[in-house]
């Protein structure tokens, strides 16, 4: 009843105000007025109100009502024979004794920090699902705020919960930590377990990953991840608020076994959806996969001894399938932006490490069924593959993210050995869609793609020539979109009639239709969502510029930042599309003719036509000089230039017409002395903002909402953060 009621109570500005004013009893004072008045007219804040002090005495009484409310719901979580099994035979009588226990003896599973693994009570599980429950409820104070807020504010719910006021905060910590990486929804592996017996655990497992998500955002963006990691920023901390106790727990793990049971856990249940049986449907399925992502970025931002964890072995490659399986799943489906946004989050954090481009040369030989072609090769090729999917195939909001997929491309393509021939073409595909006139004349943007991929290939060109025989033929083969950039039409009038083109993507998209018509076995096309599927907005995302930060990869391996500049081939503020604004915009890519032509109306084109117009942007002689003559067009013309000739001649002289004779040839053939001086490798690096940190806090408070509609506990009440929608 207190948590179906306290959503109402929230919402106002007057009661959250109330519940955090002192208990004290209302008398006169020593001159006569009366102490601690009832608040009138008391300014909405999310913190405690200035002044206050928690009394150090034992009288709950003169505690504000939400910190009684809190410390005693975290004493129940630990009260024997209710939520924990008891150690004595009789277990405490009294509230004395709760008080006197050492709640980290009752840890309610093992693995981080605890070795003994209690046994299973499913009434323990169900009362301390209801008090995660209620707990939930107490933080959602954060919905009734519009996202625009200071994410340096605090939640004073979660704040006084995570603080050493809590004495249960680091047994809780660790209980909800061990609880959802220990779950095995699989169980003994008995097919079709799930449908004879009740899983009490799930629903546990479940809100103790959104309280845990919850508890660890409230420092938020960038002054937390700085906080949390960076030893010399304690003194800024005790600035901001009070220490988050969540927080320092979490980045100081440090022992491999707590990473790898972690890590481990985490693979585990993200790879749920994907475990494939001879038996439909035989085992369970999880639903709480986004909280789970949300988690993992959480871990890798607060923690960088568990990223590099990770990033050490091939376990991140348990983690990447999952992801680009997500991905490739929900590209289709507009009420899934969020999950497709935090998936390529994550890939974006993981690609600023050189050891996420080694581990992608691993063979990829778990046939996971995604509607994507059938290949042979690395999880490299897997991750390009999808990645072309969900440009020339997902839902036109997922446009913001193609700076973003092409960034991680780039980032992990100095070190890729050897791709397919299936993935070469696809990033070649990719390249003449995007190096049209049209679509480079339709926004001042779109150029930008055409410079990562082309930073793409410079990249492999330079740094693993060698093994990269496939894509050095699929360039080859289509060096005329190279020639066409080089020789770019940049007078006015040819400019004006590209853009009055009729641009008809069947001839794009069906070159690749045959290759694509046999998908992995197993697999089902990605479908939109069901009319009427709720979904929440979304604040929006910064642009590229905003999102990383460069780094030059020294000859010792070691990163050394570069000074950001407007550059060609980040957007600049004076682009026309600086900030957050540019991703819920159309960024002027009024484009889908190339993408969506299967599925996009004659009207829907229209109205994207007319939206780009309406900015009042248009494509000069100048602007296109401005970028054109910066493409960096030396090393690939270098290498055609070399070896057009070459293929050739031998093609004449043997009368070569099979393919896999001239890629023999190509395989034995050398560049050396013959390119430009190779140029350093540059790396963009993901950098927390305070633009990233509001969309996590929408994303994820959406994620609770939609998951908790049953009671509708916040259902009809004045949510602020997000709109409801309905697709």
């Amino acid at each position: 009843m207190a948590r179906c009621r306290l959503p109402r109570g929230v919402q106002r500005r007057s009661l959250r105000a109330c519940v955090w004013v002192s208990a004290e009893p209302q008398g006169p004072g020593a001159d006569g007025r009366v102490t601690n008045p009832p608040p009138r007219g008391v300014p909405l804040s999310l913190k405690p109100p200035s002044g206050f002090k928690v009394d150090d005495s034992d009288d709950d009484g003169a505690r504000p009502l939400a910190e009684s409310l809190l410390l005693a719901v975290a004493d129940l979580l630990f009260c024997p024979d209710f939520t924990v099994q008891s150690h004595k035979r009789g277990g405490p009588d009294t509230a004395e004794d709760i008080q006197s226990i050492d709640s980290c003896e009752y840890i309610w599973e093992a693995g981080v920090g605890f070795a003994q693994s209690p046994p299973l009570n499913y009434v323990h599980d169900l009362n301390r699902t209801e008090l995660l429950k209620l707990l939930l409820t107490c933080f959602s104070e954060a919905m009734y705020l519009p996202p625009a807020s200071d994410s340096s504010v605090l939640n004073p719910w979660v704040a006084f919960f995570c603080s050493t006021e809590n004495r249960h905060a680091l047994p809780l910590f660790t209980s909800l930590l061990n609880v959802v990486c220990a779950y095995d929804p699989v169980g003994y592996g008995i097919p079709y377990n799930h449908l004879l017996f009740s899983d009490y655990r799930e629903q546990l497992v479940e809100h103790a990953v959104q309280i845990l998500i919850v508890t660890l955002e409230h420092e938020g963006g960038a002054s937390a991840s700085g906080h949390a990691l960076d030893p010399s920023a304690t003194d800024d901390q005790e600035s901001v608020g009070p220490d988050n106790l969540f927080v320092n727990y979490l980045s100081r793990i440090h022992r491999e076994e707590d990473f790898c049971f972690i890590l481990k856990g985490l693979a585990r249940l993200l790879s749920n959806p994907l475990t494939q049986t001879y038996l439909p449907n035989s085992t369970k399925k999880i639903q709480f996969h986004q909280e789970l992502l949300v988690l993992f970025w959480k871990l890798c931002d607060f923690n960088k001894k568990f990223l590099f964890f990770v990033l050490k072995s091939s376990d991140v490659l348990d983690i990447l399938v999952p992801i680009l399986y997500y991905l490739n799943d929900a590209r289709a489906d507009q009420s899934r932006v969020g999950l497709m946004h935090i998936g390529v989050f994550i890939l974006l954090l993981l690609s600023g490490e050189r050891n996420f481009g080694v581990r992608l040369n691993k063979p990829y030989t778990v046939r996971v069924p995604m509607d994507i072609p059938v290949f042979t090769g690395t999880h490299a090729d897997l991750l390009i593959i999808v990645f072309h999917k969900i440009i020339t195939s997902g839902h036109q909001r997922l446009q913001p993210l193609f700076d973003c997929l092409l960034t991680i491309i780039v980032n992990v393509s100095p070190y890729l050995k050897s791709l397919s021939m299936v993935a070469a073409n696809k990033l070649l595909h990719l390249l003449e869609a995007f190096s049209t006139t049209w679509f480079l004349f339709s926004s001042s943007q779109n150029h930008h793609l055409v410079f990562f991929l082309l930073e793409v290939f410079n990249n492999i060109i330079q740094y693993q020539f060698d093994g990269n025989c496939n894509l050095v033929y699929a360039i080859i083969r289509k060096r005329s979109v190279f020639h066409q950039l080089a020789n770019l039409p940049s007078d006015t009038a040819s400019i004006q009639k590209a853009l009055q083109r009729k641009k008809k993507s069947p001839g794009g998209i069906s070159r690749t239709a045959s290759q694509e018509a046999v998908s992995m076995e197993g697999s089902r096309p990605a479908i939109p969502a069901e009319p009427g599927t709720l979904k929440t907005s979304l604040a929006a995302t910064p642009g590229i510029d905003k999102l990383t930060e460069k780094s030059q990869v020294s000859e010792d391996g070691t990163m050394v930042s570069v000074q950001q500049k407007d550059s060609p081939q980040t957007p600049s503020d004076h682009s026309g599309a600086a900030g957050a604004s540019d991703t819920e915009s159309n960024s002027g890519r009024d484009n889908e003719d190339v993408f969506y032509t299967e599925t996009e109306t004659e009207t829907e084109r229209k109205r994207l036509s007319s939206t780009s117009s309406a900015a009042g942007w248009t494509p000069t002689p100048d602007w296109v000089l401005s970028w054109k003559s910066k493409l960096p067009l030396q090393t690939i013309m270098r290498l055609l230039q070399v070896l057009v000739p070459q293929v050739e001649k031998i093609c004449i002289d043997k009368g070569l017409t099979d393919e896999s004779e001239i890629l023999k040839f190509l395989q034995h053939g050398t560049l050396v002395g013959l390119l430009p001086v190779p140029h350093p490798i540059l790396i963009r690096k993901y950098q927390a903002n305070a633009g990233t940190a509001t969309w996590f806090r929408t994303y994820m408070w959406g994620v609770i909402y939609l998951r908790n509609v049953d009671p509708p506990i916040w259902y009809d009440t004045d949510v602020r953060l997000f709109e409801i929608q309905r697709v």
